[in-house]
């Protein structure tokens, strides 16, 4: 073979290999991946999403691409973001709550997946948690029906206070619902509740400024998307206002917080990640029931009450999922 014969087909094959690998590439099917937070923040989300897509047989770079969009915490981004990935023709869209309308908004065919703390039927984001009906069907895990529970916890755990404190975001749209349920809760222990609203990083400031000057003895954070992604900025004020909190996140009691007690959002992400590779295997949401989440965990850290002088009962202890020593 010339010389000049072997070098034009060493050349044909660099080329053909890029391209090969790009055709290749864009074979695989393409999830949009719409967020609220930031990518920092929903990273230990985004694994868990990811371990349930690999359970169903689908490993990101190689079987499955994923279009990241994440708001940064900036709901008036999401329309733009869905319609984003609208344009790009992904095969499914994946959303966490706060971003749910924006997917529904933005598509009525292309099939999307949720994961939502609050009840997509009263939403009129599904018809029905068995027969979801049009292209959206996902996970749904409880949030206001655990706030009389976390009030019990706070109980347990600080007897002697006679007010306590609701962190609840305005902007989430069971917010009053937790709200009602934790007043009930403390009123049966005829206890005082001071209810703060806070739906945006300066309200914490001000909310843990009004809890020392009306000397709540510990203070109850309500599940919504804005307490889980800020939830260690929440720890740290807790800190520094040695304050006892019980928080509706794992995340956050293993973060340094207190005490956690709420459905695991991770296990719902996975639930989630499983529910888009059925999509990838031909299923369609009309056809899925919504899934609802029941691994509840209750978290206690036993550095963070002996920090604060706390003496947690045996009989907590004994009902806890997991201790932090």
């Amino acid at each position: 073979m010339q010389r000049r014969q072997l070098i034009a087909m060493i050349g044909g094959a660099a080329v053909a290999w890029p391209l090969a690998a790009r055709a290749q590439q864009n074979a695989m099917p393409l999830i949009g991946f719409l967020h609220s937070a930031s990518a920092d923040a929903g990273a230990p989300l985004d694994n868990s999403f990811r371990q349930g897509l690999k359970e169903i047989g689908f490993v990101v770079g190689e079987n499955v691409r994923i279009e990241y969009r994440w708001a940064q915490d900036h709901s008036d981004r999401l329309k733009a973001l869905a319609a984003d990935l609208v344009r790009r023709e992904v095969a499914v869209i994946f959303t966490n709550s706060p971003s749910m309308q924006a997917a529904k908004a933005a598509t009525a065919t292309i099939p999307i997946i949720f994961v939502s703390a609050d009840d997509p039927v009263a939403l009129g984001f599904v018809a029905s948690f068995n027969r979801p009906g049009g292209n959206a069907t996902g996970v749904y895990f409880l949030s206001a029906a655990l706030e009389a529970k976390r009030a019990e916890i706070l109980h347990e755990l600080v007897p002697k206070a006679t007010t306590f404190a609701l962190l609840v975001d305005p902007n989430f749209p069971s917010a009053e619902a937790q709200t009602r349920v934790m007043q009930e809760a403390i009123r049966s222990f005829g206890l005082n509740l001071l209810i703060l609203k806070a739906g945006t990083e300066s309200d914490l400031d001000v909310a843990f400024a009004t809890i020392d000057r009306e000397r709540a003895g510990g203070l109850a954070v309500a599940a919504s998307g804005f307490s889980f992604v800020r939830r260690e900025q929440l720890v740290a004020l807790a800190a520094r206002h040695a304050l006892p909190v019980v928080y509706p996140w794992r995340e956050a009691a293993a973060a340094g917080g207190l005490a956690s007690y709420g459905a695991s959002i991770s296990d719902a992400y996975r639930q989630a990640g499983i529910y888009v590779g059925r999509i990838l295997k031909g299923g369609k949401p009309a056809d899925m029931p919504v899934q609802q989440s029941v691994k509840v965990e209750l978290v206690i850290n036993m550095k963070v009450a002996t920090a604060l002088g706390l003496t947690v009962p045996q009989s907590l202890l004994g009902r806890a999922d997991e201790v932090i020593e």
